[in-house]
């Protein structure tokens, strides 16, 4: 009854208000749905310190949309919600414009227990302090920085039509030049001025604002290549970080059952940036030259993720 009174007030609220716009209406449906959600496992006990807030944090290209479907596979089991609260990113897509810290901090403080969040979000320290605070279950995706660069061009010359960076590679002759820019950034005074003076440096550099979140031991790190190769075992931990923050006792599903809903979640045609979801793709495109200026400029990257032992590859 509560459920259905509640339905009907937002029924009329939008009714009643025929101007309403797409994030309101979204806004609606969302909260809905997380009564729903809350009716529905009301016979399941809360953990001791509530239901906390589900984050997943990634770096660019490096299964994003992954993660947020593995994420929202725990909605069949617990009362999350079932639908992304919102995406966040630090730089806007289509202009460029890097996001202050007042409004990253915006963000995070915007979501509410058993919202589900994805966001490309730097490790400020402002953000981290709220982040690895109790009532949030924070997971950090990263990728093979060299399989990021190819998947970089891809998506900016083919795939994303409105990214500001997508008349620019479009320009360039081949997809030998787009890889190289998509390592090295564009810092050159030109094409800084064509760019309008928007940032994108080198892959490390676009990589230090999250290395922060290396260094936290309540954000679970994931390879993005052990959720492709190793799936059971990453899906296990993923399990496992959750139940280390709520305890075993708030879930009813076994662990057999909730890995199956996991893996069920995942479906790659549902992602809009989807393309081969393949490892080591890199080989295929860099030439012995983007293997030198790699090294020079994200050689000790590789190293810090854990990708290679040293410079000899």
């Amino acid at each position: 009854m509560l459920y259905m009174n509640y339905v009907r007030a937002q029924a009329q609220l939008w009714f009643n208000n025929p101007m309403l716009s797409k994030s309101s209406l979204r806004s609606i449906v969302y909260q809905t749905e997380k009564v729903s959600q809350s009716l529905r496992f009301a016979a399941m006990p809360a953990p001791q310190a509530g239901w906390p807030i589900l984050l997943g944090i990634s770096f660019p290209k490096s299964g994003t949309h992954l993660l947020d479907q593995i994420l929202l596979g725990f909605s069949k089991v617990a009362p999350f919600a079932r639908r992304l609260h919102s995406f966040f990113a630090g730089y806007e897509g289509e202009s460029g414009r890097k996001h202050s810290l007042a409004e990253t901090l915006d963000w995070v403080n915007s979501l509410r227990p058993r919202d589900i969040g994805s966001a490309h979000l730097f490790a400020w320290p402002e953000v981290v302090s709220l982040v690895v605070k109790p009532g949030f279950v924070p997971y950090f995706i990263y990728r093979d920085p060299r399989d990021v660069a190819v998947s970089h061009v891809f998506y900016v010359t083919d795939m994303e039509p409105n990214h500001v960076h997508h008349a620019f590679y479009r320009s360039l002759p081949d997809f030998d030049s787009r890889l190289r820019v998509s390592i090295l950034g564009r810092s050159d005074p030109a094409a800084a001025r064509q760019a309008a003076e928007v940032e994108f440096p080198d892959l490390a550099g676009r990589f230090a604002p999250y290395m922060g979140w290396l260094d936290q031991p309540s954000v679970m790190k994931i390879h993005f290549e052990d959720l492709v190769n190793d799936r059971a075992r990453c899906l296990n931990l993923i399990f496992d970080h959750l139940l280390a923050c709520i305890g075993t006792t708030s879930l009813k599903a076994n662990r057999e059952q909730v890995l199956g809903c996991l893996e069920a979640s995942i479906n790659p045609a549902r992602s809009p940036t989807f393309r081969s979801g393949k490892t080591g793709e890199w080989r295929k495109y860099f030439t012995d030259e983007h293997k030198k200026i790699f090294k020079e400029v994200a050689g000790d990257l590789l190293v810090k993720l854990g990708y290679e032992k040293d410079n000899n590859w």
